[in-house]
């Protein structure tokens, strides 16, 4: 069975995305720097779901250097490089912009260099629907415009969409970047929204609601999005190629009714502090998903209810 490198494996999506590999008989090179931009102790609790698996290597490496990342590649045969690992979250990029440009564009330019050097041919890039920046399109397109990103991130994200571009086009390295659209569910991250308001609404404190509740965001179930990774890493096709790909749930789902949902699975009301759009936010997010659809023969199938009773089931049972 193949080799993958999987970047940010300590990460949300990258534990979910190690555990469906191992399951898959998959080697499993797992690097993560483990940094304190949210609680160290999750993700270490994270890979203690897997870390007696046979198949799987942990490393605590930095991307973004160089010297470590290049002693793993001399020591290990990697196949496949699946790169979760970035700096997220938009308000964060205004406090410590110097931590997107280490993770997201330098850290990306390494894997590439490292791909380059040891011709790696498959290489699996998490980006995001923040590249869209505030579209005014009904469901957004792969082929939109994106060079207008309204937060640091977004644009980092999309600076490595063209890094890699060019690595597909000089050296023939076969890519396929997929545009996320709000990952939510169980091991989530405690920045996110969904996560926040939980812990609020259970300890009796207000919960702030920007926009007063009107965004919309197309949440998108956490194993939805592994199946969407995992047939892409699996993808096989005779030409070169690099296809940008949106994985979203294709239902935008409007905040007011998102928190309203989680209450009643929380058994709870919430104290509701409506504030204005804060700076970096988009009023809506939709993903069209023909092109997942047709080139993966993904589609997602964990409705919004469905996806946060699972994700409060553990939130219970993770915080007790």
């Amino acid at each position: 069975m193949k080799t993958i490198l999987l970047t940010g494996g300590a990460g949300f999506i990258g534990f979910h995305t190690a555990k469906k590999l191992l399951q898959k008989r998959y080697k499993v090179i797992l690097i993560d720097n483990l940094n304190d931009y949210y609680s160290p102790k999750l993700k270490k609790d994270r890979l203690k779901q897997i870390e007696s698996e046979e198949n799987l290597k942990i490393h605590k490496i930095d991307i973004a250097n160089l010297d470590n990342l290049k002693k793993l590649f001399k020591e290990n045969e990697v196949e496949i490089i699946c790169h979760l690992a970035a700096q997220p979250g938009v308000r964060y990029s205004f406090e410590n912009p110097e931590a997107y440009h280490q993770s997201n564009v330098k850290g990306t330019f390494n894997l590439l260099e490292l791909a380059r050097e040891y011709k790696i041919k498959k290489f699996v890039f998490a980006s995001s629907s923040s590249v869209y920046g505030n579209s005014q399109n009904e469901a957004f397109l792969e082929t939109d415009n994106t060079d207008k990103p309204i937060s640091l991130y977004a644009a980092t994200k999309k600076a490595g969409e063209l890094l890699i571009h060019y690595y597909h086009d000089a050296f023939g390295l076969n890519v396929i970047a997929l545009r996320f659209f709000t990952v939510y569910g169980p091991w989530g991250r405690p920045d996110m929204a969904y996560y926040k308001f939980s812990k609020s609404i259970l300890d009796g404190k207000t919960i702030d609601v920007y926009n007063k509740g009107r965004h919309q965001r197309d949440f998108t179930y956490i194993d939805d999005i592994v199946e969407g990774i995992i047939k892409s890493i699996e993808f096989e096709q005779n030409d070169p190629y690099f296809e940008v790909v949106n994985l979203g749930n294709s239902k935008p789902v409007e905040l007011e009714y998102f928190i309203g949902t989680l209450e009643k699975f929380l058994s709870k009301k919430a104290d509701k502090n409506y504030l204005p759009m804060q700076p970096g936010d988009v009023l809506k997010t939709s993903a069209n998903i023909d092109k997942a659809k047709r080139l993966l023969n993904w589609q997602p199938t964990t409705s919004i209810e469905q996806g946060l009773k699972k994700f409060v089931a553990w939130f219970k049972e993770y915080n007790k």
